[in-house]
């Protein structure tokens, strides 16, 4: 039972608990993830399972598509619906504005988001899992703790406003009749992107507190929301004993990366972790390449030496019992 599973995640739930609840599902302990999900979050979270595991390293910096539902009005301490309000005196004047009948024009909605695509720095937010000092932020958070964080490079490749379906006219916003107003939103970003601080900065742009209502991630790399089963639907599938309906080969976990099928000599002394020579690859050096046996099975992730047309693997995922 090796592979690689889409699960569309739940709210109410962190990541850790989709992981436990697979695990038990599927009586495998060898069950991890490649990107967490916060837990008022939805939507596709890529599991690796069995030797699978062993591949999440090459998985983790896929780029990331968000939905998502900026609501301006105030923020809050964790940056999402889940944290308790806050206003400083800047929020409160322009949600006063607001309240008396201020919008913000398409054009200035256009600006703000303009302004947050391409590469940004971004502040991690108190509330997440980065480490400071050996300890993850959000556990000094909860005990009213704050530290200065460092800015890290994110790429916001398409950060867009969605016309709502119910306004024929295309109007960007919904107004909630309670003095904060909703934006959808989609975004394309690279891995490490906190949706949430992007929220927050969104709405610094407009001059007004803000946090993320809604989100749904929609896709991680080539995995789509639209292959993604929820849990029930892989208990089904594993009592049906169909998981091979949605459980894909770990070869196809990797597809992005080039490949090389092997014969039983080389894949042999791949299994003992032995370099092997090709000639003329035109790969560049350092780059990751799959190894694979006649039937097309995943044998191991190799790195590519230039220097002497080597390929070293890095990562083993078969051995001569499997």
């Amino acid at each position: 039972m090796d592979g690689l599973l889409i699960i569309d995640k739940p709210a109410g739930i962190t990541s850790h608990d989709v992981v436990a609840q697979v695990r038990h599902i599927l009586q495998e302990r060898r069950v991890g993830h490649t990107g967490t999900l916060d837990p008022f979050a939805t939507g596709v979270l890529a599991i690796l399972v069995g030797r699978a595991t062993r591949l999440a390293q090459f998985l983790s910096d896929l780029e990331k598509e968000y939905e998502a539902v900026i609501r301006l009005g105030y923020a809050t301490d964790t940056g999402d619906i889940t944290g308790k309000p806050i206003h400083n005196s800047e929020q409160v004047a322009a949600e006063g504005a607001v309240n008396s009948g201020k919008r913000w024009s398409r054009e200035q909605i256009e600006a703000a988001l303009e302004s947050l695509r391409g590469e940004i720095d971004q502040i991690p937010p108190m509330y997440s899992a980065k480490k400071q000092g050996g300890r993850k932020l959000y556990e000094l958070a909860r005990r009213g703790e704050e530290v200065e964080r460092k800015p890290a490079q994110v790429c916001i490749y398409n950060f867009e406003a969605i016309n709502l379906a119910s306004k024929p006219s295309g109007e960007l916003l919904k107004d909630n009749r309670d003095g904060t107003f909703d934006l959808q939103v989609r975004v394309e970003c690279s891995s490490g992107t906190y949706v949430r601080t992007l929220a927050e900065d969104f709405g610094k742009r407009l001059g007004v507190g803000a946090h993320l209502a809604e989100l749904r991630r929609t896709r991680v790399g080539d995995f789509q929301v639209q292959q993604a089963k929820t849990l029930e639907q892989l208990k089904l599938h594993f009592a049906e004993e169909s998981l091979g309906k949605v459980l894909s080969p770990p070869d196809e976990a990797l597809a992005r990366l080039p490949y090389v099928d092997l014969s039983a000599g080389d894949v042999r002394r791949v299994r003992n972790g032995l370099s092997l020579k090709v000639s003329q690859p035109g790969w560049n050096n350092g780059e990751r390449i799959r190894l694979r046996d006649e039937k097309r099975n995943l044998i191991a992730v190799a790195d590519f030496n230039a220097a002497d047309g080597s390929l070293h693997p890095v990562v083993v995922i078969a051995t001569e019992s499997s």
